[in-house]
């Protein structure tokens, strides 16, 4: 009878104790997740400047689908996402290609690579505006020598994302180290026995490098899609350089020069947050973001899944 008491009483501890070591999670989930979630979601239903509380039921989310920088907004986010990040995931994944084949110099190459990504963002990115500088930057008088007239790359909205994205190769050395170290550890019997029955480079690659290395590629893309959702420093730094816009008092800087290419999803929510004080309107565009980087995410778990069974 004793034991058959005991045995509620030993579970009741176990479960104590485990509740005390998930504590700490526990707290900074609810402090740092649940919360602000729960609080955005109820903003979201009001009129909220700061000072004073409205409730307006669904406005803010009627607003958004007519206002037209949020849907500029939108399209200029989505647009990196599906190619800002497939070109850094290519582009690193060729780097460490390229590091892995070398018989010599691997090191420095390597750490060569990887230098632009130790720039601070902000120093980075207004030393890539100034290089790519269509009137005194060393890219367009280097493309001048060789006949070709090169675009106003910052300053023009056909090629303002282009460039946003060539900065983002530039300083592509953190996806491309990872990738290297995920090279590194497929196991050399699995080419050696693969070039014996006849496999060409592209079928090795393709039917070994890529399943193993598959679950750092969608670690990377995943992280990847996020970064591009949450982009803000680069392509605010980058169009104020452009346009040679200061803070100076009075000024008021609208993010997205030229002609609204370079505006982010996160810039518009950061102005109608912190610039125009609507609060509630804010977090209808925070929630968005959420929900695409969820969706995204979930996506992509799923297509990295199907891919796993195809090649297995």
């Amino acid at each position: 009878m004793s034991a058959v008491l005991a045995a509620p009483r030993a579970r009741r501890r176990e479960g104590l104790r485990a509740l005390v070591w998930l504590s700490p999670w526990l707290v900074g989930f609810a402090v740092f997740f649940a919360y602000p979630l729960v609080a955005t979601v109820y903003f979201s239903f009001h009129r909220y400047d700061l000072f004073t509380l409205e409730f307006i039921g669904l406005d803010n989310y009627r607003y958004l689908l007519t206002d037209e920088r949020a849907l500029i907004s939108i399209g200029n986010t989505l647009w990196l996402v599906a190619f800002m990040v497939p070109a850094q995931l290519l582009f690193s994944l060729g780097l460490a290609q390229l590091v892995t084949r070398l018989k010599a110099g691997a090191g420095f190459f390597r750490t060569v690579f990887y230098l632009p990504s130790l720039i601070p963002t902000v120093a980075g990115t207004v030393s890539f505006v100034f290089l790519l500088n269509p009137a005194t930057g060393p890219v367009n008088q280097f493309l001048e020598l060789v006949g070709i007239t090169g675009p106003d790359w910052f300053g023009d909205s056909d090629w303002s994302k282009p460039s946003l994205t060539l900065l983002g190769l530039w300083g592509a050395g953190n996806t491309m180290v990872i990738f290297l170290a995920a090279l590194l550890d497929v196991p050399k019997h699995l080419y050696e026995a693969a070039a014996l029955d006849g496999a060409g480079a592209w079928r090795q690659f393709r039917s070994i490098t890529l399943p193993t290395i598959s679950p750092v590629l969608m670690f990377s893309a995943v992280t990847g899609v996020i970064y591009a959702l949450q982009y803000f420093t680069q392509a605010m730094i980058a169009a104020r350089v452009a346009s040679g816009s200061t803070d100076s008092p009075g000024s008021a800087f609208v993010p997205g020069y030229p002609e609204m290419s370079t505006l982010t999803l996160p810039q518009w929510l950061f102005h109608a947050g912190f610039r125009d004080y609507s609060m509630g309107y804010a977090c209808v565009l925070a929630l968005l973001l959420f929900a695409a980087s969820m969706a995204f995410t979930l996506i992509l778990l799923r297509r990295f899944r199907a891919f796993d069974r195809e090649v297995s």
